[in-house]
C-alpha cells in the first residue's frame, strides 16, 4: 500500500522538476545569447588591444559554468539546480 500512496508526490514532483526545466531551459537561451555578445566583444577587444579583457574572462569562465550546470541539471544528470537556486559559479 506504501507504493501507491508515494505514486502521486512522485508524479508531483516530476512536474514541478518539468516546470524548472523549462524555465532553466529559457534561462540557457538567455545566456547564450549573452554568450554570444560577450564573444564579440572580447574578439573586438582583441583586435584593438591585443589582449582579452581579464572582467570578460572571468565572466565568461562562470557563464560557462552556469551553462554547464543548467545542461547537466536539464538532462538529469544532477538533481541540484542552478542560479538563482543555488550560488553562481565562479569564475577562477
Amino acid at each position: 500500500m506504501t507504493e501507491n500512496s508515494e505514486m502521486p508526490t512522485a508524479r508531483r514532483n516530476i512536474w514541478l522538476r518539468g516546470l524548472f526545466m523549462l524555465l532553466m531551459a529559457f534561462a540557457f537561451h538567455v545566456c547564450g545569447t549573452v554568450m554570444c555578445i560577450v564573444t564579440v566583444i572580447q574578439f573586438a577587444m582583441m583586435l584593438l588591444n591585443g589582449t582579452p579583457n581579464v572582467r570578460l574572462v572571468s565572466f565568461g569562465r562562470s557563464l560557462g559554468r552556469y551553462l554547464q550546470q543548467i545542461a547537466h541539471f536539464l538532462t538529469f544528470a544532477t538533481e541540484e539546480m542552478p542560479f538563482p537556486f543555488s550560488d553562481w559559479p565562479t569564475g577562477d
